[in-house]
C-alpha cells in the first residue's frame, strides 16, 4: 500500500522535481516508509511508501532493466508468487522479491493485458518509453484510489485529490452534479468527484495515454445469468464447497506479507469466517482488533469477544463514545475527500489508528460478502415488498416487513398500512431498474430539500438515479431481481461509499492496509453463478455461505440475528465531550457563508437533533450530510482560498 503521483507532459525541467515532491508530501500518510520520485522525457512518477512485501527491494518508482518502462504502483498483487513463476518460464529473471517487479514484468510481457492476469487491489501508473504511453490502472472492484486532473497542458494523477491540490493552480470547488448524487446515491457516479474539474478513474477501468491521445478502456464487468435461462444444474454441496475452497484460497493469498497481518472482527458472520481461516496460517498467533460502543443498539462487544476467545486471538478494541466520533470527524471528512451521509466511518478511522498503534500495517476484513453473497437487509426488504405488491390488498403480508429490523424497536409499533407506506410496497413498478434501492434513494434524497436556492437553480431538473440507470449495462434488465440489487451494491455504493470513505481512506489515513478475501474476483464470479434461492433462502441471508463456514464460526455468531454496522449519527455531535466547532458549522451564519443550504431549514434541523427528537434516519442522513459539507468546504476550498501560493519553482507550472 503507497500514495502514487505523476504527470504526463512537460513542466519545465526545473519544475518536475518540485512539483512531484510535493505531490508526494500530500500523501505522506499513506507511505511514511519510503518515498522516491523519477523525473522521465514526457512523464514523471512520485510513490510514497508503505513497506509490506520485499521490505528492502520494493523501492519505487521502479524501472526496469534498460529502463525503458517505469512504475508507481499502489497496492498488491496477491498472485504474484504464481505469475513469477509463469514469467520465469517464459525466460524472465528477477532482481527482487517484490510484487511491485512481477507487474513490470508481466507489463513488458503482455502490454496493458497484463490486467487481465492480476488477482489484487491496486491502483498503479506505468511509462512506457518505447511508446510514449502512460498506462493508469485500477483493480476490477476498485479498493484502490486514482483521481486526475488536467492542468496548464499536464495531465496530472495521484492516489489522493489532496495530492492534485498540492499544485499550484489547480483549483478545489464543490461540484454541484457530484453533491446531488451524493445525496442521492451515498456517492459520486465515477468519474465524477466532489471537486469541479477533478476525475476519478473507475474500477477496472484503464487509461490509456500514447502520443498525447486518451483511451479509456473498460477491462472487466460483474455479469450474472439471463433470468428464466437454464444454468447447468449443479448440486448445493458442490457449489458450497468450491466457495469454500475459494474463500480460504482467497485468504491465504492475503496473508502474503513480510510484515504480520491481523484481522478485524466485527461480530458478524462475514469478519468471524475471515479470521477463522486466518487463524489456522497463522502460526504465531493472530491479532484481532473491534470497534466497542457504549449504545447497545450499536454495540457487538459481546460476539467480539466471543470470536476472539474461540481462536484465541490476542485482541485489541477501541471503545467508541459520541465525543469520539464527534472529535474524529472533521479529520474524516479531510480524509474521505467527499461528504458523506453516515458517521460510521469515524469509528473505522479511530480503529486503523489503534491496528498502527499495536505495530502492525496490514488486516483483513470480511467486507464484500454482503454483496457477494446476499446479505443486505436491503435484499430481503426488496423481495418482501415484490410479495407485499402481488396482493396489495393484504393486510398480513406488511406485517412481514417487520422481521427485516428487529433492531429497529419504532418500526415494530406501525400498523400494516404505514409499514406498507414507509416501504414503498406497490409505489414502484416491478420493471423499474433500482425498485430494491427505491425506498433508500427516497429517503436519502429527502435531505436536499435542505439545498439552498443557488444550488437548486444550477443543478435545474437533474435526476441523479436516472443518470445511474443509465450507466447500467444492456442485460441488467434481463437478470434476478435479487442479481440487478448485487449488481447496483457491488458496482456503485461498494467502491463509492464502503471501499473509499469507509476502508481505504480511513486505515490508509494511518498507514494501514486492509485486504478483502470476498471481494477477490474470482470468488465473486463463481457467487454470480450461483442460483438466488442459495444466496437468499427465504428471508435467510448468505445461505450458501453460513453453510460453507459452518464449521468454523461458533453457533452463536453463525446463526445470529444480523446487525449491521452502525454507528451513532446526529446525537453523536451533541454528546458530552463533542466538540462545539463542529456544531458550529450548522450555525446559519455558517451556512449562509458557504452558500449551499438553506439556513433557516438547517438551523431547524440542527434544533430538532440537539434536542433529542430527531425523525430517525432522514434526519441524520441530513444532518450528516450537511455538517460533512460544510466540514469539506472548511477543509478544502476555504483553506486553498486562503493560502498564500507557494515559494516553489513549481508555482511556475
Amino acid at each position: 500500500m503507497c500514495g502514487v503521483v505523476g504527470y504526463v507532459g512537460d513542466p519545465g525541467p526545473e519544475e518536475s522535481s518540485a512539483l512531484l515532491r510535493g505531490m508526494c508530501e500530500a500523501l505522506r500518510h499513506r507511505g511514511p516508509d519510503d518515498e522516491g520520485v523519477m523525473v522521465l522525457d514526457g512523464a514523471g512518477l512520485g510513490h510514497t511508501r508503505l513497506s509490506i512485501v520485499d521490505l528492502a527491494g520494493g523501492h519505487q518508482p521502479m524501472g526496469s532493466e534498460d529502463g525503458q518502462v517505469v512504475v508507481s504502483f499502489n497496492g498488491e498483487v496477491f498472485n504474484f508468487v504464481e505469475l513469477r513463476r509463469e514469467l520465469e518460464a517464459r525466460g524472465r529473471r528477477f532482481r527482487t522479491t517484490s510484487d511491485t517487479e512481477v507487474l513490470l514484468q508481466l507489463y513488458e510481457e503482455f502490454g496493458p493485458d497484463c490486467v487481465e492476469k492480476l488477482n489484487g487491489d491496486f491502483a498503479f501508473a506505468i511509462w512506457d518509453a518505447r511508446h510514449r504511453r502512460m498506462v493508469l490502472a485500477r483493480d476490477r472492484i476498485g479498493v484502490r484510489p486514482l483521481f486526475l486532473t488536467r492542468h496548464r497542458g499536464l495531465l496530472l494523477f495521484a492516489s489522493e485529490i489532496k495530492a492534485l491540490l498540492s499544485v499550484p493552480g489547480v483549483e478545489a470547488e464543490i461540484d454541484p452534479v457530484a453533491l446531488d448524487q451524493t445525496f442521492t446515491l451515498w456517492a459520486p457516479i465515477p468519474p465524477r468527484t466532489a471537486f469541479k474539474g477533478i476525475e476519478e478513474l473507475p474500477p477496472a477501468h484503464m487509461l490509456i495515454v500514447e502520443d498525447g491521445r486518451e483511451s479509456l478502456r473498460s477491462y472487466w464487468d460483474l455479469a450474472f445469468p439471463p433470468q428464466g435461462v437454464p444454468a447447468p444444474a449443479r448440486p448445493e454441496r458442490e457449489l458450497r464447497a468450491e466457495v469454500r475452497l475459494l474463500l480460504e484460497d482467497a485468504t491465504a493469498i492475503r496473508m502474503r506479507s513480510d510484515v504480520p497481518v491481523g484481522a478485524y472482527l466485527s461480530g458478524g458472520l462475514d469478519s468471524s469466517a475471515v479470521a477463522a481461516l486466518a487463524a489456522r496460517r497463522a502460526p504465531a498467533g493472530l491479532n484481532t482488533f473491534s470497534v466497542t460502543f457504549d449504545s447497545a443498539e450499536h454495540d457487538e462487544s459481546a460476539f467480539q469477544a466471543v470470536m476472539a476467545k474461540n481462536l484465541g486471538t490476542r485482541h485489541h478494541a477501541v471503545a467508541c463514545d459520541g465525543g469520539a466520533i464527534a472529535d474524529a470527524f472533521p479529520a474524516v471528512v479531510a480524509h474521505a475527500e467527499r461528504p458523506i451521509l453516515r458517521t460510521a466511518p469515524a469509528p473505522l478511522f479511530l480503529l486503523s489508528r489503534l491496528v498502527r498503534e499495536s505495530g502492525m500495517k496490514v488486516v483483513l476484513t470480511g467486507e464484500g460478502a454482503d454483496e457477494v453473497f446476499a446479505g443486505y437487509d436491503l435484499f430481503k426488504e426488496a423481495k418482501l415488498r415484490r410479495f407485499c405488491a402481488r396482493q396489495p390488498e393484504s393486510r398480513r403480508r406488511p406485517q412481514l416487513l417487520r422481521r427485516l429490523y428487529p433492531y429497529l424497536p419504532g418500526l415494530q409499533q406501525q400498523t400494516p398500512e404505514s409499514l406498507a407506506a414507509f416501504f414503498g410496497s406497490g409505489a414502484d413498478p416491478l420493471d423499474d431498474p433500482l425498485y430494491s434501492h427505491r425506498p433508500r434513494l427516497r429517503g436519502t434524497a429527502a435531505a436536499k430539500m435542505f439545498f439552498g436556492a443557488d444550488l437548486r437553480a444550477s443543478l435545474g431538473g437533474y435526476d441523479a438515479a436516472e443518470e445511474l440507470v443509465s450507466r447500467l449495462p444492456d442485460a441488467f434488465r434481463a437478470w434476478h431481481p435479487l442479481h440487478q440489487a448485487q449488481y447496483l451494491e457491488t458496482r456503485f455504493l461498494l467502491p463509492g461509499y464502503i471501499l473509499s470513505s469507509q476502508g481505504d481512506r480511513m486505515a490508509m489515513a494511518h498507514g494501514v492496509e486492509g485486504r478483502f478475501p470476498f471481494l477477490d474476483h474470482r470468488l465473486i464470479e463463481l457467487a454470480a453463478t450461483i442460483p438466488p434461492a442459495m444466496k437468499l433462502r427465504g428471508l435467510r441471508e448468505k445461505h450458501i455461505l453460513r453453510e460453507a463456514v459452518r464449521d468454523c464460526v461458533p453457533a452463536a455468531i453463525l446463526d445470529r440475528p444480523k446487525q449491521p454496522y452502525r454507528a451513532p449519527d446526529s446525537a453523536a455531535f451533541f454528546s458530552p465531550g463533542a466538540p462545539d466547532t463542529v456544531s458550529a458549522l450548522m450555525e446559519p451564519d455558517a451556512v449562509r457563508r458557504t452558500g449551499l443550504f438553506n439556513p433557516a431549514a438547517v438551523a431547524r434541523l440542527a434544533d430538532k437533533c440537539r434536542g433529542g427528537k430527531s425523525g430517525g434516519f432522514r434526519d441524520n442522513v441530513a444532518f450528516v450530510g450537511i455538517l460533512s459539507t460544510q466540514l469539506w468546504h472548511r477543509a478544502f476550498v476555504e483553506r486553498r482560498a486562503s493560502e498564500a501560493p507557494p515559494r516553489s519553482r513549481a508555482s511556475a507550472i
